[in-house]
């Protein structure tokens, strides 16, 4: 049932955040947009919280060959009513009028690997590096101005017609107050995708980050998580997606939802 889906675009995560050890493809280039909202979205190190709309929200993967890819991830228009302020450690710098700020996303560039085919009894394996672009200004207070690293370890299990994607790995994120401190934190994700039918599934995941700092973690860096629920319908190299989304730490949101579009075309000849 999942080869009826399209390994293309089976390799792709949306609407989760975890990532597939499968790349999309020699030569293949993967387009996805969508929207985001979140409520009672917390941006603790300038001390903002509302409802978020991430409209449109965009990425881009390029099949630079059979076991590599290129991704581009980030939005180009987030948008915060402010339904309430708090002191906070950036919260001097946040500069605009009324009760609605707005920004780009930070855009995140990463590189993909996959390092071993699935088998029987071994699940495929892959590696991924990333760094997260200070896109966001603090000024807008949506913003850390900081540039992070990550590095990942992807695994990936077919049994039947449910897909298990896991991910761990290490991520480097800037001290948004101190230049010469960071704070190290464990990236972890667990997804599952089951077909239904032939072009329909249901999925749900777990992911985020934990902060291995002793006592409060520098604003921005803290604990993350977020838990997604909800369902693909993919036809040829086309598919729709949309979810619900829960927070499980204090800086996510209590709700949310996403929705998006993805599409797979051949683009060019690698050599």
């Amino acid at each position: 049932m999942l080869c009826c889906l399209g390994m293309p675009i089976s390799a792709q995560q949306r609407p989760l955040l975890t990532e597939d050890p499968e790349t999309i493809g020699a030569g293949l280039v993967l387009v996805e947009a969508g929207v985001d909202w979140f409520q009672d979205q917390a941006f603790l190190a300038s001390g903002l919280s509302g409802d978020l709309l991430r409209l449109p929200t965009f990425g881009m993967s390029f099949g630079i060959s059979s076991i590599a890819e290129i991704q581009l991830d980030g939005g180009l228009n987030d948008r915060l009513s402010v339904t309430d302020r708090q002191t906070a450690p950036l919260s001097g710098q946040v500069d605009f009028q009324g009760d609605h700020t707005r920004d780009f996303s930070d855009l995140i560039i990463a590189t993909k690997v996959r390092l071993f085919r699935e088998a029987d009894r071994r699940p495929a394996l892959g590696i991924r590096f990333a760094t997260r672009l200070p896109n966001a200004s603090n000024e807008t207070g949506l913003g850390l101005d900081t540039t992070d690293f990550y590095v990942s370890a992807l695994m990936g299990k077919t049994a039947r017609s449910v897909r298990v994607v896991g991910n761990v790995g290490l991520g480097i994120l800037g001290d948004p107050i101190r230049g010469d401190r960071q704070n190290d934190v464990v990236l972890y994700g667990l997804s599952v995708a089951r077909a239904m039918v032939k072009d329909f599934e249901i999925v749900g995941g777990l992911s985020g980050h934990v902060s291995t700092r002793t006592g409060d973690p520098p604003a921005g860096t803290e604990s993350r998580g977020r838990f997604r629920f909800g369902s693909r319908f993919t036809r040829g190299p086309a598919r729709i997606d949309a979810a619900v989304v829960i927070g499980i730490t204090k800086n996510e949101p209590a709700v949310g939802l996403t929705a998006g579009f993805t599409y797979v075309f051949s683009a060019f000849q690698v050599p």
